[in-house]
């Protein structure tokens, strides 16, 4: 969950990026605009996907050499 929360909140930066850059709404631009059904439900789970990843602030750091065979996300 870590990784996929971690890959929409990095696709959520680009997009921003490419709006703040070219004025260009990537997502907007292959879901239909920016207030299309299906980019506002892309727009949401990204947004979740960043509240999650607040998440991994908090969390206690592990080496990965500790857990190589554990836990894996």
């Amino acid at each position: 969950m870590d990784k996929l929360a971690l890959i929409l909140v990095i696709i959520g930066a680009i997009n921003w990026g490419s709006i703040g850059l070219f004025g260009v709404d990537i997502v907007g631009a292959i879901f239909g605009g920016t207030h299309g059904m299906l980019s506002r439900i892309i727009f949401t789970i990204v947004g979740l996907a960043g509240l999650w990843a607040i998440t991994l602030l908090f969390r206690d750091r592990v080496p990965s050499h500790a857990n190589h065979n554990h836990n894996r996300d």
